[in-house]
């Protein structure tokens, strides 16, 4: 057992190697290796004097602040297992998350009125049954709690000492647990091993040409929370002494405007953030500069448009590199090769260390041809340990090590991937995953429902957009704008339909299954 498979080791060697070089940069504050690496060891020294062990689970609601990385690795030092969760996220769903990981402590940012996670966060934690600490983390370190009653992060973290010794962890340990849905609509937990999110950012040095000779600079606007994010945005530039430009939420003008300050040479977004890049180059941006720093440009989350990517390649001077992955898998499975021509509409080969192959619904291998569509399975150092406390679930999606995506594909002659279609009902909006399941449930909560189907149509800007068919109850007298406001309160702002159609009938089969294919 060594301390070097525990997660929390990609920013302690680069702490060590690099100690006076810019881990990250927000606004005007800039954090050294060495000052994140010992506000990491803080936190881990406050989570074993609040009596947490290792193995033990910790949330953490934070957008993409400083705050996120100092918690994260103190949570990893103290052998820990980290639980981030979506910042959009009501009281009634932190509550639930809280629950079913068994989570024995809290950090949850304070939020803004428009944004209110510390509220959120604390009505969860108060409603959660096993949680013993909760930690607001405010904005000021030197301000009171916003939430009477509740302690800050940094009134705690900061009386303690700056050094520890990170608890050594095995490869198979959990290092972290990121939620997703099934077809169930109920959030399951993917275990990830310290191996599995380890190996998956030190991927960087072969699908990026990541080196510790020559840094990244990364503008980090993929939400940390998010396994995309997660890996490709911290902790790969960690890996290898990189530099993270944090966007607490994204917006085109204001990304630009970084890349040119910080000379970014490393941009990850999904399909949406690079359309709307684009546009705002209409405005007179000279990208003169961008083309000569920027080096990387990586997409994922949902299916680039063709012509974005063809814009972005000629506007920016660099080729995006489309990849695939799940939480599940860490997340990256597969991705185009960098410093090769790109094969628009492919999410490239799988990573070095990693098997994908086509798949039919009995896990019979497909015969592979031209025209040979099948599931997408993987199998490899990505593919989590299982779904936490569920093993009807994990058995469902992994048998002999290899896990079933869910997702459609075809294959060409040269191994390159293409998906086709997704097998789930899964809806993709600005790159959150939405379950039609859950919402489904939520709706017919109404006490004016009888009926809901829920289906993702088209949209220019997000991709998809959820909208939901709702048949009432009779003498109901509720609309469908209500309807779209009381959802609204009721589950997070990517989650809740923007378009409701009340109807008196759905298409069905003849054993009542909802034939969605039907609807648009």
């Amino acid at each position: 057992m060594s301390t070097s498979y525990n997660l929390s080791s990609l920013l302690e060697d680069s702490a060590r190697k690099y100690p006076d070089r810019d881990a990250v940069v927000i606004n005007d504050t800039r954090l050294t290796y060495a000052q994140l690496n010992a506000f990491a060891n803080m936190c881990a020294n406050l989570l074993v004097d609040r009596g947490v062990r290792p193995g033990d689970k910790v949330a953490i609601s934070c957008p993409n602040l400083p705050f996120f990385s100092v918690v994260y690795f103190g949570i990893l030092k103290a052998g820990a297992t980290v639980v981030p969760l979506n910042v959009l996220l009501k009281g009634r769903e932190v509550a639930y998350h809280l629950n079913d990981s068994d989570a024995k402590a809290y950090f949850c940012f304070e939020g803004t009125p428009e944004l209110p996670i510390g509220q959120n966060g604390y009505e969860g934690f108060q409603a959660a049954e096993g949680c013993e600490s909760f930690f607001v983390i405010t904005a000021d370190l030197g301000a009171a709690s916003p939430i009477e009653g509740t302690e800050t992060m940094a009134g705690a973290m900061l009386a303690h000492p700056a050094e520890f010794e990170s608890v050594a962890t095995d490869e198979d340990d959990t290092a972290v647990i990121l939620y997703t849905s099934g077809t169930t609509g109920q959030p399951k937990g993917a275990e990830l091993r310290h191996r599995n999110m380890r190996d998956n950012a030190l991927s960087s040095e072969a699908l990026f040409g990541a080196t510790e000779d020559r840094p990244d600079t990364y503008l980090c606007v993929l939400p940390l929370f998010h396994s995309f994010g997660q890996t490709v945005c911290q902790n790969g530039p960690f890996a290898y002494g990189g530099t993270i430009v944090m966007l607490p939420r994204f917006e085109p003008n204001a990304a630009l405007q970084l890349m040119l300050k910080e000379g970014i040479t490393f941009f990850a977004g999904v399909p949406t953030m690079y359309w709307e890049l684009l546009g705002a180059l209409e405005e007179g941006v000279d990208v003169t500069a961008l083309k000569e720093n920027l080096r990387v440009a990586v997409s994922g989350g949902s299916a680039l448009p063709v012509e974005v990517h063809k814009d972005f390649e000629r506007r920016f001077g660099v080729t995006i590199l489309e990849g695939y992955g799940l939480s599940e898998t860490s997340p990256v499975a597969s991705f185009s090769k960098y410093g090769e021509p790109a094969r628009v509409g492919s999410i490239g080969l799988p990573i070095p260390g990693v098997e994908m192959k086509l798949i039919d619904p009995e896990w019979g291998d497909i015969e592979p041809g031209p025209d040979a569509i099948g599931e997408i399975a993987i199998k490899g150092h990505n593919v989590m340990k299982g779904y936490y406390q569920r093993p009807e679930a994990t058995a469902e999606v992994i048998r002999d090590g290899w896990f079933r995506s869910g997702d459609l594909a075809r294959k060409d002659d040269d191994g390159w991937y293409y998906i086709v279609d997704r097998a789930k009902e899964m809806i993709i909006r600005n790159g959150f995953n939405v379950y039609p399941r859950e919402i489904e449930e939520v709706l017919m909560s109404h006490p004016d429902v009888s009926l809901a189907a829920v289906i993702g149509v088209p949209h220019e800007m997000h991709g998809e957009e959820i909208k939901a068919f709702v048949i009432l109850n009779p003498s109901a007298q509720v609309t469908a704008d209500e309807l779209v406001g009381w959802a609204k309160e009721q589950m997070a702002s990517y989650k809740y339909p923007r378009i409701v159609e009340i109807v008196t009938s759905l298409p069905m089969t003849a054993t009542g299954k909802i034939l969605k294919r039907e609807l648009s």
